[in-house]
């Protein structure tokens, strides 16, 4: 056996040179276009047809809207401008499209409402806002009735009585969804929590309305609202004109609520409700201490994605002879007047930026609410 240990051979090592990272790792702009837009030839036609059908979308709806459309003057400017939107006729009945038909002297009262409503909202929304509970029971408990008395009148305090009938325009619209979100949600959660419930007869009931109202057209829950209504009621108390789609609405939209309510509830393990029971705690803290403030958060974007279906689906009220906002428009846009090739386009294009920009609102606010909640639960 050869005892001789042979010494190790010298380490040699070579430093290989510094290459740049792979483009998937740090993709730039050139290589995220590539891989993404013309990773193929058949990518590569795409991209290129879609490409220039968007290019062209867009400038024909800018040359409409913006580039040819006619910012000022009569009727006369619009007839003869068969190319462009015609904006003054959105300014000479942008009153009628605000108030309807309520009286021109009268409607510093609706200026006076939505203002109030807006800050109280606003408050309401800002998340560090002081005494937000005084926001709420201004909002909830008070704003309601001094709304509905300053915009119909009180005689015996000189302000003129001004009838349901005069009212329309933006007025109704924010006014039908403000009513059925603000009484939507709570009545939801109530259906919601029925449904949940050990007790038969409650959840028997629950489940009953939720599905029955589910199963129904919007459309003919206005008109059992509107026709149906004042046959269950005494002639006295028979609810007004205004008064009894808004009831309908709130109805139909707290079954859907209830169901995104209960997609919450679902949620929550039941640990929670375990762990809460054996604190000791009764059934109304658990839910309003633990359970729904879980729940409710889980479930802002159905909440949310609700809320604009409502918003949007004030314009069936029209039917049963409310005349919303959209319902002004239509009426706008048949004046002789005005007669012209772009009319009703121009009306039809203002009242989608105005939804748009309603329903965007309430999306982007959502989303920071989450967000919010979102670093709540990582802290």
């Amino acid at each position: 056996m050869n005892e001789t240990l042979h010494a190790p051979a010298p380490y040699q090592h070579e430093y290989l040179p510094a290459v740049p990272p792979p483009g998937d790792i740090q993709p730039g702009l050139v290589t995220w276009t590539r891989k993404n837009l013309f990773s193929s030839p058949f990518s590569c036609l795409l991209t290129v047809c879609f490409t220039g059908l968007a290019v062209w979308l867009v400038s024909q709806f800018l040359s409409f809207a913006l580039f040819k459309a006619v910012w000022s003057g009569d009727s006369e400017a619009c007839r003869i401008n068969p190319d462009g939107a015609c904006w003054s006729f959105i300014g000479a009945k942008l009153n009628y499209l605000r108030y309807g038909a309520y009286p021109a002297t009268e409607r510093w009262r609706v200026d006076l409402t939505q203002v109030v409503g807006a800050s109280l909202i606003g408050w309401l929304l800002w998340r560090n806002a002081p005494r937000r509970n005084m926001a709420a029971l201004l909002f909830f408990g008070i704003y309601p009735i001094v709304a509905f008395a300053l915009l119909r009148g009180v005689a015996t305090i000189g302000l003129p009585v001004i009838d349901t009938t005069l009212w329309g325009g933006m007025m109704i619209t924010l006014l039908m969804s403000v009513i059925g979100i603000v009484f939507s949600l709570p009545f939801g959660i109530v259906l919601a929590l029925g449904r949940r419930s050990e007790l038969p007869i409650v959840k028997a009931v629950c489940v009953f309305y939720i599905e029955v109202v589910r199963g129904v057209p919007f459309i003919t829950v206005l008109f059992m609202a509107n026709f149906m209504m004042p046959l269950f009621v005494p002639e006295a108390l028979t609810p007004d004109r205004l008064l009894r789609p808004m009831i309908g609405t709130a109805l139909f939209s707290a079954a859907y609520m209830a169901e995104v309510v209960r997609a919450g509830l679902q949620a929550i393990p039941s640990g929670q409700y375990e762990g809460a029971q054996a604190l000791g705690l009764g059934y109304f803290t658990i839910m309003w201490l633990i359970i729904l403030p879980q729940a409710l958060a889980i479930v802002i974007p159905g909440i949310v994605s609700t809320f604009i279906g409502l918003f949007k689906d004030t314009t069936l009220v029209a039917i049963v002879g409310i005349a919303d906002f959209l319902r002004a428009i239509e009426t706008a846009r048949i004046d002789p007047t005005w007669a012209g090739p772009t009319i009703s386009s121009t009306g039809y294009l203002f009242a989608a930026v105005v939804y748009w920009i309603f329903c965007f609102g309430m999306s982007r606010y959502s989303m920071s609410v989450e967000r919010h909640l979102a670093r709540g639960h990582k802290s």
